[in-house]
């Protein structure tokens, strides 16, 4: 019955790693390759996140 009211963490993850993907892109269109480093390195960290709450 309350189940409802729960967040979904994948849900949340998702929306964090689209976040940083788009502002991966953003510095690589500055032209700053050493944050679009940094943002893609913790966007793949938070996909692996998401993936591991998919696992049974």
């Amino acid at each position: 019955m309350f189940g409802v009211f729960k967040s979904d963490p994948q849900k949340a993850l998702r929306k964090r790693y689209d976040k940083k993907l788009e502002e991966a892109m953003h510095a690589q269109r500055r032209g700053d390759i050493k944050s679009y480093a940094f943002l893609s390195a913790e966007a793949e960290s938070i996909w692996i996140k998401i993936n591991e709450l998919n696992r049974p």
